[in-house]
């Protein structure tokens, strides 16, 4: 069913084996530096999967290679390495095609050299190929492994490939140049988008919790911005008073902070909804999350969580995780990655959100933690950062007016993302068109 794509290929067009089409081995040098041999660039898995063409201008690791490996694993122009290896199945035969190479570039371990045979398919088109997931699914297929996948060296010469006249092949190649690097260029301006969102996003926060804004944006047509005593010149609807701002204060003074735990004695069969870091994304948006046996869920999933909780990432590596709980299923729990933050009467629920995510707080927090592989800040350390706030009042009209500009700012990058995964999926499904012979390239605008 897979290789339904045969059956549709265009006149002169050829299914052929690519064993018959390219040479190709599989490269066993490995990262170790030894005295006897001699010094290489070596090409690895990471330089093949996170880029599609290779070139000097890449940041290649120093390892040594005997002559032999450095004949045999050299890499030439228009060669196609290919991962061989994955963790899943499904990520196995990712292309890159060499455009730049130097007599030390050698190819590395967990991964395989495809060089075409230049008088019958084109390196460039070979590539394109092995990017359309209807012919690189052979590959997929063919993997073996159970919790980790490596592809068979007779499967990739088994693999079946649609081959064209060669004048076709470059010109499908030269096309898919062209299509792919518009596109990119539009992925990358909309991704440009975002971050200027994400960048006006945080600095409305920053400058309406720190107090930055003209305290008249606030007012609108609310009666309670002021808390101005009766008699007081600046008190009516539409009037702020300066007074209202008030200092830094520590988050101790404002929350409890991770002060309530499901016990060591809590029932192992009790469900229970675990939000973990990975879960919350930069604009506080909690996503699917999962639901354990108390007995079966991550160790660190005890700490409660309530309708009206922030919870506040304390990984210096995921510090904008920040999430406002609202009306969470009984016996929600957050990962230690968390401070689970809860309000006390003076600290108005929905402003603290903001609060917590103010350029100021973050930066403290990443300031204060300690660690290497997972530096964080303990619970003390982040009672002890100060916090912006104002009185009662001001905290809900400022809160009131970033739910209102801040949710126009995230639809339009929900847009935006749409945008981009549109663009994506065009990308994808103009590479497998060409390459199996439904657009006519010559034509193609």
């Amino acid at each position: 069913m897979f290789l339904d794509w045969v059956e549709n290929l265009p006149d002169r067009w050829k299914a052929k084996p690519l064993r018959s089409l390219a040479s190709y081995a599989v490269s066993n040098v490995n990262k170790s530096v030894l005295r006897d041999e001699i010094p290489v660039r070596l090409c690895n898995y990471t330089d093949v999967y996170h880029n599609e063409f290779i070139d000097l201008g890449l940041d290649f690791m120093m390892a040594t290679a005997s002559e032999y490996e450095i004949e045999k694993f050299g890499l030439s122009v228009g060669d196609i390495i290919i991962t061989k290896d994955s963790e899943t199945w499904d990520d196995i035969g990712v292309p890159a095609l060499v455009r730049e190479t130097a007599d030390d570039l050698v190819c590395g371990y967990h991964l395989a050299i495809l060089r075409p045979d230049g008088e019958i398919i084109d390196g460039a088109f070979l590539f394109r190929c092995l990017q359309a997931k209807p012919v690189r699914l052979q590959l997929e297929l063919s993997a073996k492994g159970v919790t980790r996948f490596g592809l068979p060296k007779s499967e990739i010469g088994a693999m079946t490939l649609p081959v064209p006249p060669l004048s076709r092949q470059r010109a499908i190649a030269d096309y898919l140049d062209r299509e792919t690097a518009r596109l990119d260029a539009l992925v990358a301006a909309k991704g440009r988008l975002l971050e200027l969102l994400a960048e006006k996003r945080q600095a409305l926060i920053d400058h309406a919790v720190t107090g930055r804004m003209n305290l008249e944006v606030f007012v609108g047509d609310s009666d309670i911005v002021t808390d101005s005593k009766e008699g007081d010149p600046t008190a009516g609807r539409g009037k702020v008073s300066a007074a209202v701002w008030t200092a830094q204060r520590k988050l101790k003074y404002l929350a409890g902070i991770n002060n309530d735990s499901l016990g060591e004695d809590t029932d192992p069969d009790l469900d229970v909804r675990y939000i973990d870091i990975g879960n919350v994304d930069s604009s506080g948006n909690i996503g699917r999350v999962s639901t354990f046996a108390f007995g079966d869920a991550p160790s660190r999933a005890r700490r409660c969580v309530r309708d009206g909780d922030v919870i506040v990432s304390t990984v210096r590596t995921y510090l904008q995780a920040i999430a406002q709980i609202r009306k969470p299923p009984e016996n929600t729990v957050a990962s230690t990655g968390f401070a689970v933050i809860r309000p006390h009467r003076d600290f108005d629920v929905n402003y603290c959100k903001y609060a917590l995510r103010e350029s100021n707080f973050l930066a403290e927090i990443e300031g204060r933690s300690v660690g290497v592989n997972y530096p964080a800040i303990n619970a003390t350390d982040l009672a002890g950062v100060r916090v912006y706030t104002h009185s009662p009042a001001l905290q809900r009209a400022i809160a009131a007016y970033l739910d209102r500009e801040t949710r126009l700012l995230d639809e339009l990058a929900a847009k935006t993302r749409d945008t981009i995964a549109l663009l994506k999926e065009r990308r994808i499904a103009v590479i497998v068109a060409a390459v199996t012979g439904q657009i006519d390239v010559e034509h193609a605008s």
